[in-house]
């Protein structure tokens, strides 16, 4: 309802429709709790905000901040076209249109990554504030910041309701799939210390990427991959916590968990995705995940075209976490010392839990079990993650067993 809402006020009015948006959830509340849910609660949600949105236009109708300036919206100035006109916003096939402009409004070039991200949550996906900053370990008062700033901007500069011009529409593009991705990230292994995984950002990432992969306009092969990698990843969802919440490795997982309608899905994307004539580093990462998908069982997975795949990466993206993840499958394929000494090369990530934590199974599988706990030692205390904690602790209290057996 916000990107709607939006539109019809004006991004420079966006905290207005945020505001119309509460004030239509509330009266929802208030009047189902007495009268019951009606048998299309979406309805009548739009049909109260969209009388809330006739309210606002008349109180604002002389205001500054209202552009009623172009064709489509005159209509909304006059008393005689005013409800027809609110109708065509709320036009099931115009909503999603709406929505995908609104999160190419909230990636506009000026505004920071993490602020781009709260307003997606924000506007497209109906977080409060609390639920961002929890979602980011982070204050309230800080993700209030970066929304103000962010809204301050679509005020000062009178951003438009509209895609970018085709000219710049593949470089908003890519910055649209990276906030995306940032998202599903947070999604896939939370920063958060109560839950590892955020199946709520996960499944909102997804939503957004298709958004963007079904549009004609603004479809691209760079897009597609990501739907892809997304959908890989999430297929193993399911496998990847115990009923207790404790974290289960790739190795030990049930592949029978696995999702194969999303893995499926991630197949058709990844093949429309290879159409075009440039490979992205989604492509890669996705053609990764899939070797990982399509592996009948850890033993039997092509660690050879996974260290070839992150080869090919690191070409193009030279980041010590390429090179970390590109250790995986180097490790499987020539053993524990040749990846302790590659890994010592890498010491950029020595505030990175993953590191110790990785140094520490190489060193119990050469044999020196007092050093590997030492380095698990280390990593227990670069993590917040309850999950990560008890994973590490456990592996800690097992080698000491062994060390004193």
């Amino acid at each position: 309802m916000v990107a709607v809402l939006t539109n019809i006020f004006g991004v420079a009015n966006l905290e207005l429709a945020e505001d119309v948006v509460q004030d239509t959830l509330i009266q929802a509340l208030n009047t189902w709790k007495i009268k019951g849910v009606p048998d299309k609660p979406e309805a009548w949600l739009f049909r109260v905000a969209k009388n809330k949105a006739i309210d606002q236009i008349r109180k604002n109708k002389h205001s500054q901040s209202f552009d009623f300036t172009d064709n489509e919206r005159q209509l909304l100035n006059s008393e005689y076209t005013i409800n027809s006109s609110l109708e065509n916003y709320w036009k099931e096939e115009l909503i999603e249109d709406q929505q995908l402009k609104m999160m190419y409004i909230c990636c506009s070039p000026e505004i920071s990554p993490e602020s781009q991200i709260a307003l997606i949550l924000k506007t497209l996906c109906g977080f409060s504030t609390p639920e961002i900053a929890k979602a980011f370990l982070t204050s309230e008062d800080t993700i209030s910041k970066r929304l103000y700033r962010a809204k301050n901007f679509f005020r000062e500069h009178k951003t438009k309701f509209e895609l970018p011009e085709k000219e710049k529409l593949q470089e908003r593009t890519s910055k649209v799939l990276n906030a995306i991705y940032l998202l599903f990230n947070e999604g896939y292994n939370s920063s958060s210390s109560k839950n590892l995984i955020r199946t709520d950002l996960i499944h909102n990432a997804l939503m957004l990427g298709k958004l963007i992969t079904d549009n004609k306009i603004t479809v691209n092969y760079e897009g597609r991959a990501l739907v892809a990698l997304m959908c890989f990843h999430t297929a193993r969802e399911d496998s990847r916590l115990s009923p207790e919440g404790n974290i289960i490795l790739l190795e030990q997982q049930n592949r029978a968990l696995w999702n194969k309608e999303l893995i499926n899905l991630g197949v058709q994307y990844l093949n429309r995705a290879s159409a075009g004539e440039s490979i992205s580093s989604y492509h890669i990462e996705a053609a990764i995940a899939f070797q990982h998908c399509k592996a009948l069982s850890f033993e039997e997975t092509n660690w050879q075209d996974i260290l070839k795949l992150y080869d090919l990466l690191y070409q193009s993206n030279k980041s010590p976490i390429v090179a970390f993840n590109r250790l995986v499958p180097f490790h499987q394929i020539h053993g524990a010392e040749s990846t302790l000494k590659e890994l010592d090369k890498i010491k950029e990530l020595d505030s990175y839990y993953l590191y110790h934590s990785f140094r520490a199974q190489l060193l119990k599988k050469m044999g020196d079990t007092k050093k590997a706990i030492g380095a698990y030692q280390i990593a227990l205390k670069l993590t917040d993650s309850e999950a990560e904690q008890n994973m590490i602790i456990q592996s800690i209290v097992n080698y000491e067993k062994e060390k004193n057996a």
